[in-house]
């Protein structure tokens, strides 16, 4: 039984450069963005075909591996909520939340969304109205195809994303702060692989993740730097040349290591409840100025039809090998929730010690979803109003350039003056949640460089904030949209494996808890003379 990680087995470097990290872990992840940063510098003709091949491999052969993955891990997720496990606390018996219900919301939504929200809430709905595979027949671009074209952008950012976001999130904050494990992936393969975590296996655990937190923030980034040049062209007439959006994702990475290096409790902190204040006052605007009655009517609409098909349209499959509507959209989503799992599921858990498995998936899994599909019905329903009963031209916008409908819509109101200030906030909006993004990603990588440290080193916080605006600047140069989509689902792939391990792992370590074997015992015959075999880090069975 322990109370704190042991350092010795951790390996962490007292002096030079490799002070507070541990020595392999950080020059093996250095050495991976240094050498994919420079590739792309110098053949980004060679690195945008290389993923221009891994998209096409990935699309033909394994779009049934995410969607059963995914699958499962909904199903997962939903079993523990109501299995016996529910009540075990994510900290010490003793522990509570350290932060308010509102701050931890901010901060789980803030990070585990973003600039997605802002740059898809308009444009996804948009492109499904034209062309999804479940409208019927005669339905597209019309009103009557509008509700489909909602619950397929329900799908792609509602329970299923959320699922992964906790099996990591969950995992990550039991082995840590209940069995006084490091704050680390390979943390939750204590009860499969025993004290090997602190070996090669470990490291190749915690580089998986690193690759998968890089690369999909870098997707985010690049996304939202195309946003923010598209507001800044809008209401101050910033050209819209390649250079900028390079320029943009270096300013605000610099602005996020700021943040990072302030930490969880001041800056990220501070930034989340920012984000969630703007975006309360920007769905508060779009309900009062728009059509008010039609949105929310929309909204719960819509909830009912994804609660009735949530299951068949999860688990469709597209059998037409031709087509690639499944692969550019639901299959880059599940490679991009995976992608991102690492990052904001280490960060949910930084967050979350001393709340229960239940209260934790309760609140991480249904609470984002309904604000996530509040906001997209109320973005979303004004974009389909405005090009079906307004003539809006958003469809046409969409088509055009997918980072600028936002900003036409705030023109649509036709507030003058008042609506340019809404595309400011907008734009201030989606800044802030480039930057939370990028802060959490950065502070999720040092901490697994560090072990598990929870102030990671300036330094490396700083290598890490700006390496990870490279890697975006390298994905836009080398393939642009393309290479950002398969960027995330060449990461989500090995890391779903460890993904499955990590449920294994989970399962093993609570069948252990106390609470769990008291009744089992009571009702058992006594123990054999010399007791059970002695555990492993508070109370984990050791791995056979």
């Amino acid at each position: 039984m322990q109370d704190q990680v042991d350092e010795s087995r951790l390996k962490i470097g007292t002096s030079g450069i490799f002070r507070d990290v541990n020595p392999p872990m950080a020059t093996l992840s250095k050495l991976l963005i240094l050498g994919f940063v420079l590739i792309g510098v110098f053949a980004p003709e060679a690195m945008g075909k290389f993923f221009s091949n891994v998209q096409t491999w990935i699309n033909a052969n394994l779009n049934w591996y995410y969607i059963l993955s995914i699958a499962i891990f909904i199903a997962f997720v939903v079993g523990l909520i109501f299995s016996r496990f529910g009540s075990i606390r994510l900290g010490k018996d003793e522990d509570r939340p350290e932060f308010t219900t509102f701050a931890w919301f901010s901060m789980l939504f803030g990070a585990g969304m973003g600039i997605g929200l802002l740059f898809w809430s308009v444009a996804e709905p948009m492109y499904h109205v034209q062309n999804a595979p479940f409208l019927e027949e005669g339905t597209a671009n019309s009103m009557e195809g509008a509700v489909t074209a909602m619950q397929v952008t329900f799908l792609h950012w509602g329970l299923h994303g959320w699922a992964v976001y906790v099996i990591v999130g969950m995992a990550l904050a039991y082995f840590a702060y209940r069995k006084g494990l490091p704050l680390t992936i390979r943390a939750s393969l204590y009860p499969i692989l025993g004290d090997r975590i602190y070996g090669p296996w470990g490291h190749t655990a915690d580089l998986l993740a690193i690759f998968g937190t890089v690369f999909g923030v870098a997707t985010t980034l690049g996304l939202g730097a195309g946003q923010i040049q598209a507001g800044l062209n809008h209401l101050f007439g910033v050209p819209m040349d390649p250079w900028i959006k390079y320029l943009l994702i270096m300013a605000i990475s610099a602005i996020a290591t700021l943040s990072a290096v302030s930490g969880v409790g001041r800056g990220i902190k501070i930034l989340s409840e920012t984000n969630m204040w703007l975006s309360i006052f920007l769905i508060v605007v779009f309900i009062i100025v728009g059509p008010t009655v039609f949105l929310l009517g929309f909204f719960i609409t819509n909830v009912g039809e994804y609660i009735v098909n949530v299951i068949p349209m999860g688990l469709w499959v597209n059998p037409d090998p031709e087509s690639g509507w499944q692969g550019a959209w639901t299959v880059f989503y599940w490679g991009w929730w995976i992608a991102w799992a690492p990052f904001v599921g280490m960060f949910i858990a930084r967050v979350s010690r001393g709340r229960t498995i239940r209260e934790f998936a309760v609140g991480v899994l249904i609470v984002p979803t309904l604000i996530t599909f509040f906001w997209m019905a109320i973005f979303g329903g004004t974009a389909l109003h405005q090009e079906f009963v307004q003539d809006g031209g958003i469809i046409a916008a969409v088509n055009e350039d997918i980072a600028r409908p936002l900003f036409l819509i705030m023109d649509n109101f036709g507030l003058g003056i008042f609506g340019s200030f809404l595309s400011f906030v907008a734009l201030i909006l989606i800044i802030t949640y480039f930057v939370t993004s990028s802060d959490s990603g950065t502070l999720v990588v040092t901490t697994l460089i560090s072990m598990g440290k929870e102030e990671p080193p300036v330094t490396y916080r700083v290598f890490w904030g700006f390496g990870e605006g490279a890697v975006a600047a390298v994905l836009l140069a080398s393939g642009g949209l393309g290479a950002l989509q398969t960027a995330s689902l060449a990461a989500g792939l090995p890391f779903s494996i460890i993904m499955f391990i990590m449920m294994w792992g989970l399962i093993r370590a609570l069948k252990e808890e106390p609470m769990v074997q008291r009744p089992l015992r009571d009702a058992a015959t006594p123990e054999p003379e010399g007791g059970r075999p002695k555990p492993g880090p508070e109370g984990i069975a050791p791995a056979e």
